[in-house]
């Protein structure tokens, strides 16, 4: 029986490599969601043993590294496809349509703003895209101290997502943990009790308008820095 097994976790294997389990990986992420992605899981989705993944990759977390470098593709894929404005004539225009070029990515994989929150490390990848957000601005008439601001200044944005306010993930949703304490923070419970959540993308509060209106406030105000010069 054990050289059965053996023999057939060696033919489900022809083909393995590292690509097809990244593929495998995302494949899980979009359907059932990041917390079932597992090692365990992972393997049984592409027909081999756990102990044939790590040929290919190191652990869990080599896999969540190579998710990045995969929605990064994904999103160099998107922005190489646009029919942008050249920054020199119009920077703003073009940089709106590369960070929404990226949104539209990770709507596709809504586990993914999750998994770069996450990452210690500085991924090449990662670092690429910013460099060519820095190179955008630059041809756009931007000096590098300027580009140094609007980089934090943009943050997440730049990646298509904005970090929530508060965590979307924990024990409580964040409209009961602010209703436990509505005589504390009378504010906080009016705006949510207004404010329409409807339609949420990449977390609690990031809904596309919402997404929107802060990139504008953000553009508008570095096209005033730059012409201030």
């Amino acid at each position: 029986m054990a050289g059965a097994r053996e023999g057939s976790g060696a033919g489900s294997q022809i083909g393995l490599s590292r690509a097809r389990v990244l593929r495998g990986a995302v494949a899980i992420a979009d359907e059932r969601g990041l917390a079932a992605l597992t090692m365990r899981s992972l393997a049984e989705s592409l027909g081999v043993e756990a102990m044939s993944l790590y040929h290919h990759v190191a652990n869990k977390d080599a896999v969540l590294d190579g998710l990045v470098e995969v929605v990064m593709a994904e999103i160099e894929e998107a922005v190489a496809g646009l029919d942008a404005p050249a920054p020199e004539d119009d920077w703003q225009r073009a940089m709106r349509m590369r960070v929404l070029a990226a949104r539209g990515v990770l709507v596709r994989h809504p586990w993914a703003p999750r998994v770069f929150e996450t990452r210690a490390g500085t991924s090449l990848a990662v670092a690429r895209y910013f460099d060519g957000v820095l190179g955008l601005m630059r041809r756009g008439g931007f000096s590098y101290e300027l580009g140094h601001r609007a980089l934090h200044a943009l943050g997440s944005r730049a990646l298509g997502f904005s970090q929530e306010l508060f965590e979307p993930d924990g024990i409580e949703a964040p409209e009961a943990a602010i209703a436990a304490i509505a005589e504390e923070v009378p504010h906080l419970v009016a705006m949510i009790a207004d404010a329409s959540h409807g339609g949420a993308l990449l977390g609690w509060c990031d809904y596309q308008a919402e997404f929107e209106f802060g990139l504008d406030l953000i553009l508008d105000g570095l096209e005033r820095l730059r012409a201030a010069g």
